[in-house]
């Protein structure tokens, strides 16, 4: 088969960002009112969760900073529901991964799967906490406000998801998940609602990034404010969110994916591939097929979301931790995130596969657009067809500058793409 020759392109992003954050978040702490409520000896717990945030480790640092300038004795607690395996020693590997441990924060990391019940939701529902963060004399919750990747509401993925699923460690992110579309929509909320009435939250501080994966906004927030204000950050998180710029595309070539991308690998923001039926991204693509060509090698194995994609290689198959995968996927809830698509020995066979599959095109016309991943979208390849198309778009001219002449897709001796 002949394959279609693609361009380099550069897609203009979102660039609204805090230059000198460190300071930002001292400031918002301390307008909040943090150094008055904690007192000395005080012990605080402050959530670290499992995604890829910008300079996380310095924000966690940070925060670890004005606790302990308060007077506060301050420890990190993981809060990231069943990842890692489900096991205190794979969450803190996950945490090590990203940069954070005892020494880069400056804080002790007490990790447990222990949990107790602080209530229950009225239709029945327990809520659980970890053990060790409701033992604490206050809770700091931080988190980046995004789009939820298995659902669209008004609360999405942010504080209050941290609180319910993070900090409910697997028995609590496994009970909410189970109810699946009315969990995140109902349940989840409130969830949240019962732990900030019913243990010692203190304050919320709230990430937001840009397109570049960059930090656009910082916002700390009191209980009573988390609710209504996250509920802003999350439509300005939108607004800022990284796409692909087209309504059609043949076939979706992902490099790479990994929970340290995206909670389902690849973000379905972008993709529109969502598994739980109802749900949908309006400004996403309609994507015929999608190829994923590689896992992270900070996934850890972890392949969740490996079967929103339609083939895959013999190389992402190799790297698989079932275990760890298979758990994530049965404490959301979904068999689907975790199914294994058709795959072939290499990249060429892969990316030919899917052409054929897409139906009567002419491959050397196809469609075709390749990312790294979902997470770095200001640089990405289109195939020729797609370029004549932006050429004649002003809309798509303005936002997409091309970079280069078409050429050949460069593979190897073993059929694998050039990286």
């Amino acid at each position: 088969m002949i394959l279609p020759r693609m361009v380099e392109v550069k897609q203009k992003l979102s660039a609204i960002k805090v230059e000198d954050y460190i300071s930002e978040i001292r400031r918002e702490l301390r307008k909040k009112g943090l150094h008055k409520k904690i007192r000395s000896g005080m012990k605080i717990a402050i959530t670290a969760g499992s995604r890829g945030i910008a300079h996380y480790r310095e924000i966690l640092a940070t925060v670890v900073d004005e606790v302990r300038r308060a007077g506060g004795e301050p420890f990190l607690v993981p809060a990231m529901g069943s990842h890692g395996g489900a096991t205190p020693e794979g969450q803190l590997q996950v945490l090590k991964s990203l940069g954070i441990t005892p020494e880069s924060v400056g804080a002790p990391i007490y990790s447990s799967m222990e949990v107790d019940e602080v209530g229950r939701l009225d239709n029945g529902v327990p809520v659980y906490v970890d053990r060790i963060a409701l033992r604490s004399d206050g809770i700091i919750v931080v988190g980046r406000v995004k789009p939820h990747t298995d659902f669209k509401g008004k609360i999405e993925s942010g504080l209050m998801k941290m609180m319910a699923i993070g900090l409910g460690k697997q028995k609590g992110a496994e009970t909410i998940h189970y109810y699946q579309s009315e969990g995140y929509h109902k349940i989840m909320p409130a969830a949240a609602r019962l732990i900030m009435e019913k243990t010692p939250i203190l304050l919320g501080l709230a990430i937001v990034e840009n397109a570049y994966h960059e930090i656009a906004i910082v916002k700390a927030l009191e209980p009573h404010e988390i609710e209504r204000e996250e509920m802003k950050l999350l439509e300005k998180a939108k607004e800022m969110l990284a796409r692909i710029p087209f309504k059609e595309i043949d076939v979706l070539i992902v490099d790479e994916i990994g929970k340290d991308i995206s909670g389902v690998g690849m973000d379905t923001n972008v993709t529109g591939r969502f598994w739980l039926p109802g749900e949908r991204e309006p400004e996403a693509p309609k994507i015929k097929r999608i190829v994923v060509l590689d896992l992270t090698e900070g996934t850890h194995g972890n392949a969740i979301g490996i079967g929103l994609a339609d083939i895959t290689t013999k190389r992402v198959i190799s790297k698989i931790d079932y275990e760890a995968t298979f758990v994530n996927s049965l404490t959301q809830g979904s068999t689907e995130t975790a199914r294994i698509p058709l795959f072939l020995p290499n990249d060429r066979d892969a990316i030919v596969a899917a052409i054929r599959t897409c139906g009567p095109i002419n491959p050397r016309e196809a469609k075709i657009v390749r990312i790294k991943n979902t997470l770095e979208l200001e640089r990405f390849w289109i195939s020729e067809s797609l370029a004549e198309i932006v050429k004649t778009d002003r809309e798509l001219s303005e936002r997409i500058e091309i970079l280069g002449e078409p050429r050949e897709m460069q593979f190897d001796v073993l059929g694998n793409l050039a990286r």
